[in-house]
C-alpha cells in the first residue's frame, strides 16, 4: 500500500500566530520542529497499518519547512516550490496511491479556526467548487479523488475537522487545537498530539485497506469559482484564458476535470497577486 500525506503548518498543535510560519518570523524555527514531530507520527502510524511506502510533500508556504534529518526514514519527502499541483504535487504518480492523509491543516477562509484561510490570504476570500464554498482540504480532496485517491485522515484544529467530515464520509480526524480566536488556541501537549496522530492515521489507513473509503468524485464539467479581495484582483485574474467575470470580485473557469480546475485556480490566484503594491 502507497500512502501519499500532504502537510502544512497552520493546523500543528502550538502553531497559533503568523510569524510562527514563515523564515522571518518568530519562533518558526520551533513550529519547523512541531510540524516534522506531527508529520512523523502520521508516518509512523501508516507504517503501522501496512503502508509498504510513504511519500510525503511539505505543503506549506515555501514548502521548504519539515526538516529531512530528522524525518523518519522509510518515509520520502517532496520538498520546494513551485509545484504545479502545489500541496498536492506527487499525488498523480504513475504508480498511483492507495490513500491520502493531510497533516496540520486548518479551516476555509471566512470561517472559524486558528490561521484560517484559503490558498493565498491577501488575496482570496472564497472559493466555490461547482457551487459549494471550499477551502483547501476540499479543493485537495478533489483533486486526489481525479486521481482515484480517498481522503482517509486529516488533523488540525477542531474547525477543519468538522468542515471535512461534512465533505468527506468516514474519513477519520484528529483535533490537536481548538480555536480560541484566529489567534489562539487550547492545544494539545506535542506529545499527545502525535500519539493521536499516529493512532488516527493507523485507524485511518486500515480503512482504506478494508474498503471502507471512496475517492472524492466531483461531477464535469467542474466550475471553479474564485472570490478575491479587490477589483484589481479580479482584473488581473480575468486575465487567464476562458475565465469569465461575475461581478466586481468574482471570477469563474468552467474545467472538464477536478485537476484542471485546480490548476485553473492556482493560475487566476497567482495573476490576482500581482496586483498588490
Amino acid at each position: 500500500m502507497r500512502v501519499f500525506i500532504s502537510a502544512d503548518i497552520e493546523g500543528i498543535s502550538g502553531v497559533v500566530a503568523g510569524d510562527q510560519t514563515g523564515p522571518k518570523g518568530y519562533d518558526y524555527g520551533r513550529a519547523r520542529k512541531l510540524m516534522t514531530g506531527e508529520v512523523n507520527a502520521a508516518v509512523e502510524g501508516a507504517l503501522a497499518a501496512g503502508a509498504a511506502e510513504v511519500v510525503v510533500n511539505d505543503a506549506h508556504g515555501s514548502m521548504r519547512n519539515i526538516l529531512i534529518e530528522e524525518l523518519v526514514p522509510e518515509a520520502r519527502l517532496m520538498t520546494g516550490s513551485p509545484k504545479i499541483l502545489g500541496m498536492m504535487e506527487g499525488i498523480d504518480h504513475p504508480a498511483g496511491f492507495d490513500v491520502c492523509g493531510f497533516v496540520g491543516y486548518h479551516a476555509r477562509a471566512g470561517t472559524q479556526g486558528v490561521l484560517n484561510h484559503t490558498i493565498s490570504g491577501g488575496v482570496v476570500s472564497r472559493v466555490h467548487l461547482n457551487g459549494r464554498e471550499v477551502g483547501e482540504t476540499g479543493l485537495n480532496a478533489a483533486l486526489a479523488g481525479h486521481h482515484g485517491v480517498p481522503l482517509a485522515f486529516l488533523s488540525g484544529d477542531s474547525d477543519v475537522c468538522r468542515q471535512v467530515q461534512e465533505l468527506v464520509p468516514g474519513v477519520v480526524t484528529v483535533a490537536v487545537k481548538e480555536a480560541v480566536g484566529r489567534y489562539a488556541a487550547l492545544c494539545m501537549s506535542p506529545e499527545k498530539a502525535r500519539e493521536a496522530i499516529r493512532e488516527g492515521m493507523m485507524s485511518a489507513v486500515s480503512k482504506a485497506r478494508e474498503g471502507g473509503l471512496a475517492p472524492l468524485n466531483v461531477e464535469a464539467p467542474v466550475r471553479i469559482s474564485l472570490v478575491v479581495s479587490d477589483t484589481a484582483m479580479a482584473d488581473l485574474a480575468a486575465m487567464l484564458p476562458g475565465s469569465h467575470r461575475e461581478g466586481f470580485l468574482e471570477v469563474a473557469y468552467e474545467a472538464q476535470d477536478a485537476r484542471s480546475a485546480f490548476v485553473a485556480l492556482r493560475a487566476m490566484i497567482l495573476l490576482a497577486s500581482c496586483s498588490r503594491r
